[in-house]
């Protein structure tokens, strides 16, 4: 493998590139006429404009990508995460057109990709599941004796779904008709898909997945957890591994599942496995099957280069570099710095970066597609930087991530950097007491904490 294609951009274009580069590995970029200027088109060894601003008429045109890999040779297309990471059709058109797709096969994609089919698959395979209807649901009336059966409150999702869209929380049967309704029409804007499925809803539960990665001689690898639960609207925002919150056992354990479930559909490639878990026990939810943002962590703790191991996956390589024994190093948080004002409810805040200074020193990682001078296109999502810390324990890195904020210097825009700030001297955050629900507990404690006391 020569050549590859990068069917991305921004940070994990860049991150891409860098990977190919060490493996001696020619690269091609692939850009909006909005990301001309993008940092992934500089340092590609080639670059081909793919159209307009707007994702549907470049990232997510499959016929412009194959033919900017035609054009320039290139053997393979790594895809990143989001864009067309998981689409079955496109790691298909791939295959037809014999270019290689850096990530699994269209039939593994597919069978993970339809939330309702991959439960069912976890759930043969022996994998701990989420109580709830087994299959797709037509109408609120065929959900209403599930419902009852495993009690409320119980959440509707849309099995095409992602990103928060398509759910609904029910906490008494009186909404249940009435929120199934607008999470099928939600589905439908959103995913072209109305289906939808019902599982229970935990009050307090954390997020978290388990790295996974196969190759195509039957070793499966599972790199240890990460805890995503400090997340808006379904949207992660800090990541660290390991969890505070998981034991020695119950990582074995999980892992173990996690295992099993890949195990099951013969997974190949990068892969994540996303788990529920509170008081004590854990249940599959979703399976990822490509590299996640994330992965940084999981590289910090097992030192090993993930995006590496995906491509020498692809060119049929054993991964016999990894050690089914691999000891954590330390602990890894991921700040993920968005183009977005926190104090505004996160809202997006496209523009020119005036001034952009990055944090070094020991322990510090930054993954940035952004410099000074970049105008952050407003077509797309708005993260511009991954900051990583790594320190021989959780309260080092910490540390480490309390320093290298303070370093970072953004002018020109709202970013998320004083969000990030205030969490990391959260005593709530450092003493590893959070869940899912944190962001949305800390910003009513911040307003009350600022709120003037009663006249004297």
């Amino acid at each position: 493998m020569k050549k590859i294609l990068i069917a991305n951009r921004g940070e994990i274009a860049l991150r891409v590139i860098r990977a190919c580069k060490e493996l001696g590995i020619k690269t091609v970029a692939v850009h909006s006429e909005a990301d001309a200027d993008s940092l992934h088109v500089r340092f590609a060894d080639e670059a081909v404009c793919i159209g307009p601003g707007p994702s549907r008429e470049s990232y997510l045109n499959i016929p412009r990508i194959i033919s900017a890999a035609e054009v320039t040779n290139a053997e393979a297309i790594h895809p990143g995460y989001g864009f067309l990471a998981e689409n079955a059709h496109f790691a298909e058109v791939c295959a037809s057109c014999d270019i290689k797709f850096i990530g699994p096969t269209p039939e593994m994609i597919t069978a993970m990709g339809d939330k309702a089919l991959a439960k069912d698959t976890m759930r043969r395979a022996g994998v701990p599941t989420i109580p709830g209807s087994e299959g797709l649901l037509q109408d609120a009336k065929q959900a209403m004796p599930i419902a009852a059966a495993f009690g409320y409150p119980v959440i509707i999702k849309a099995t095409a779904g992602g990103g928060g869209r398509g759910m609904r929380v029910v906490r008494e049967e009186s909404e249940l008709e009435n929120s199934f309704r607008q999470a099928q029409a939600e589905a439908e804007a959103a995913f072209a898909n109305p289906a939808v499925y019902m599982e229970k809803y935990f009050e307090h539960p954390r997020h978290i997945e388990v790295q996974l990665i196969g190759d195509m001689h039957g070793n499966i690898f599972a790199l240890g957890e990460r805890e995503c639960s400090i997340q808006r609207k379904h949207q992660k925002l800090i990541e660290e591994s390991p969890s505070p919150a998981i034991t020695p056992e119950i990582r074995w354990r999980m892992c173990e599942a996690a295992l099993k479930g890949a195990r099951s559909v013969n997974y190949v490639n990068a892969g994540t496995i996303e788990f529920l878990y509170q008081d004590g026990d854990f249940y599959f939810m979703e399976m990822n099957t490509r590299i996640q943002v994330e992965h940084p962590v999981t590289e910090s703790v097992y030192g090993l280069d993930l995006v590496k191991e995906q491509i020498r996956v692809a060119r049929g390589e054993r991964l016999d570099n990894i050690n089914p024994n691999f000891k954590m190093r330390g602990h890894a948080i991921e700040c993920r710095i968005n183009a977005e004002d926190p104090d505004n409810d996160f809202r997006p805040s496209p523009g020119v970066l005036k001034y952009f200074h990055v944090p070094g020193g020991i322990g510090i990682r930054v993954d940035t597609h952004a410099y000074a001078g970049y105008k952050i296109p407003p077509f797309y999502d708005s993260l511009i930087a991954k900051l990583i810390a790594h320190g021989r324990n959780r309260a080092e890195a910490i540390e480490r991530m309390e320093r290298a904020l303070d370093e970072f210097i953004v002018e020109g825009i709202h970013t998320t950097i004083p969000f990030h700030q205030k969490v990391m001297a959260d005593h709530d955050f450092q003493s590893g007491n959070f869940d899912t629900k944190y962001v949305e507990h800390f910003f009513k404690r911040l307003k009350l904490q600022t709120q003037p006391g009663p006249a004297a």
